[in-house]
């Protein structure tokens, strides 16, 4: 198992991160979005925020003048796809922390415009990733990992309740008519 280098120690269980217990625990369809759970996620995403930032600015910039050009490009690319993913995923978690906070109604906290907003949707293909300088690969990696787990929880918002069967027969007839 890979140690996500982003991801704070906690004595959940000896061995362990936080991040690998919630990620156990994330993997129902249906977790429970609790603030703990917010601001676990949210000091994980600030972390990798900060790691990228410092990364993609200092030793990040001498390994990208060292790529040939079209790679330089694939990595410029990349670390901005990095920084949107985060931006997203905080984003995100700050309306979650409104709504548990009281700020915001939990009808106003699943609006459309408050899901999580599209930065998974393309990626870089795996040949180029691979030959892009290792912290780079892990910051992005780290990046994707986050951004999928606060897609699962974002996705229980999209479910379509069903309409109950009067309502949907009201439906069809104003169809019809």
């Amino acid at each position: 198992m890979v140690v996500n280098p982003f991801c704070f120690k906690m004595s959940v269980d000896p061995g362990t991160t936080r991040r690998d217990s919630l990620a156990a625990t994330m993997m129902n369809e249906h977790t429970p979005i609790t603030a703990k759970l917010v601001a676990a996620l949210y000091t994980e995403a600030m972390l990798l925020a900060d790691e990228a930032r410092s990364y993609f600015d200092s030793e990040g910039q001498l390994e990208r003048a060292a790529l040939d050009p079209v790679l330089r490009v694939a990595y410029s690319c990349e670390s901005l796809r990095v920084t949107t993913r985060l931006m997203h995923v905080v984003s995100w978690l700050l309306v979650r922390k409104a709504v548990s906070a009281g700020e915001m109604t939990e009808a106003e906290g699943e609006a459309p415009e408050r899901r999580l907003g599209r930065a998974g949707d393309t990626e870089l293909d795996s040949t180029r990733l691979g030959q892009l300088p290792p912290r780079a690969r892990e910051i992005i990696e780290a990046s994707r990992d986050l951004y999928e787990r606060v897609k699962r929880l974002d996705d229980q918002f999209a479910t379509e309740v069903p309409l109950s069967p009067a309502r949907a027969l009201l439906g069809r007839l104003e169809r019809s008519f």
